[in-house]
């Protein structure tokens, strides 16, 4: 025990010496996203990419923007492709030899983002110290290194092809982690790379119910599953009777609001909750402040960040701006250029920025994920909030929920659709569907217009969902586990009406 609390110390002392380099970028923030920018150009000048679009010749960022187009997955796949198929220095010196296969939320097709050794150190591992620094700091009196991390990672099974290799991020995460962080986690480098979910799962609670964990990480919606597993495999009533020394989790991937009041009474006691924002092609905020709902924008990871403002993001002449020009409170889709080689990448998530001294910022949606089918531009923020307000209004707890538009028939008005899975049914779902309606209204001016006598949307159509509806959806399309995510939000009914028809 003396040995282990030695080393809990000296591994606060040694992450905690991270802060001041947090600080400093925060103090000098454009200056340090300028640095990563001609830094990413000058390594790059000699690749295939750098030479079709002249990087040598690049001198400030207005050259930035005229010589390097924006580009989208289906733009920048050549390149891709390319470089899986064993070509070196295409967009990123060198051979890339790791990708990590995402399908995201929307698209079958497989997507394989470039995963260079800089970003794998520089950003991935990077962020996962960094989150531990800015932990340890608000928490000097943390026990965290005593005690296990639990992670719940993705389908882990890696592929070889074009001698490369293709996975799930964390998949190539773990296979690369260095052996320290292999000692403090759980379950096992073998467990955790095991593929199918269900046979995963029961692996995962073999190993961990006898462990000691201090914190667990991963994303709401599966950790939920993989606690409530644990609970009726041990017998215990909460959490923190199995495991009273845990005191943080940390997550991302989804919004944590839905949840919050379901691990409260999951854990049995109060914990700190940190959440992250990043994704196969890198990691990009973490919060920084204890109870905060917003993250911190880090800016020296090697990634370079631009904004486009959505109510020009469908413009044809819309334009990508740099940090120094953001403001508060707008929607802006996501461009990044990173140590990977994805050059002015839509990346497909929105943000809004909470502060901008430092740079926070809170995630708003996706680009396609949104209903505006009636030119209400409803984003899932304003979704969140709505529904945090008729579930206070009602005692309800909301477990999963999907929305999409009910078009226009016969001359009748439009709507919207949702399905809202409970684990605590709403006292009174009528005053649920008026006040989520009403919020709505408050928080969305578009919405309300639309809204207005019922003259374009009626009163929105809500079913409740059987229990494990989204669960067994989510299984017959093959996604359950890890970094799969239910769409929140369509502009059409592709995901709403298989959910209906299991439903009926």
């Amino acid at each position: 025990m003396a040995t282990k609390t030695l080393f809990n110390t000296v591994v606060n002392w040694f992450i905690r010496q991270r802060i001041d380099q947090i600080e400093n970028f925060i103090k000098n923030p454009i200056e340090t996203q300028k640095g990563v920018l001609f830094s990413q150009l000058y390594h790059a000048e000699n690749t295939d990419y750098g030479k079709i679009h002249g990087f040598s010749s690049i001198s400030d960022y207005e050259d930035f923007q005229r010589n390097v187009p924006v580009v989208t997955y289906e733009d920048f796949e050549p390149f891709i492709e390319k470089a899986r198929r064993g070509a070196p220095d295409v967009f990123w010196p060198g051979y890339i030899r790791k990708f990590a296969k995402s399908s995201g939320t929307t698209n079958a097709k497989s997507k394989f983002i470039p995963i260079s050794e800089e970003c794998l150190e520089d950003c991935h591992f990077k962020a996962g110290k960094d989150l531990l620094s800015i932990y340890a700091n608000n928490h000097p009196e943390n026990t965290l290194f005593l005690n296990k991390n639990l992670r719940l990672g993705g389908s882990s099974e890696l592929y070889e092809d074009f001698n490369t290799k293709f996975g799930d991020l964390s998949a190539i995460m773990i296979e690369n982690l260095p052996f320290w962080v292999e000692i403090t986690t759980t379950p096992s480098k073998k467990v955790s790379l095991m593929s199918e979910w269900e046979s995963k799962l029961k692996a995962i609670v073999t190993e961990v119910k006898n462990e000691d964990v201090g914190s667990i990480t991963g994303v709401p919606s599966w950790m939920m599953v993989l606690l409530q597993r644990t609970l009726k495999e041990t017998g215990h009533a909460t959490i923190s009777e199995l495991w009273p020394n845990l005191e943080v989790f940390f997550h991302g991937g989804i919004s944590f609001k839905p949840y919050k009041e379901q691990y409260r009474k999951l854990i049995g006691k109060d914990i700190n909750y940190y959440e992250i924002y990043n994704a196969s092609e890198g990691f990009f905020a973490i919060q920084d402040r204890h109870g905060s709902d917003e993250m911190l924008l880090m800016l020296d990871y090697g990634i370079f960040y631009e904004f486009i403002p959505m109510d020009t993001f469908h413009s044809p002449n819309r334009q990508a701006i740099p940090l120094e020009e953001v403001e508060l409170g707008k929607n802006y889709a996501l461009v990044i250029t990173t140590n990977s080689g994805l050059w002015r990448y839509l990346i497909g998530d929105t943000v809004k920025f909470t502060s901008l001294s430092p740079f926070r910022i809170r995630i708003s949606g996706r680009t396609k994920h949104y209903i505006n089918a009636f030119g209400e531009e409803l984003m899932i923020d304003n979704v969140e909030n709505a529904l945090a307000k008729a579930c206070d209004a009602t005692g309800a707890t909301v477990t999963d929920f999907t929305g999409a538009p009910v078009f226009m028939k016969e001359g009748e008005s439009g709507a919207h659709e949702w399905i809202f899975e409970f684990s605590q049914n709403p006292s009174d779902l009528e005053q649920f569907t008026d006040v989520f309606d009403d919020t709505l209204k408050s928080l969305n001016s578009d919405y309300e217009a639309k809204r207005y006598n019922n003259m374009t949307l009626k009163r929105p159509v809500v079913h409740v969902a059987k229990p494990d509806l989204f669960y067994n959806w989510m299984s017959s399309r093959g996604k359950l586990g890890g970094q799969n995510k239910v769409p929140r939000l369509s502009n059409d009914r592709e995901y709403i009406e298989p959910l209906l028809e299991l439903n009926a």
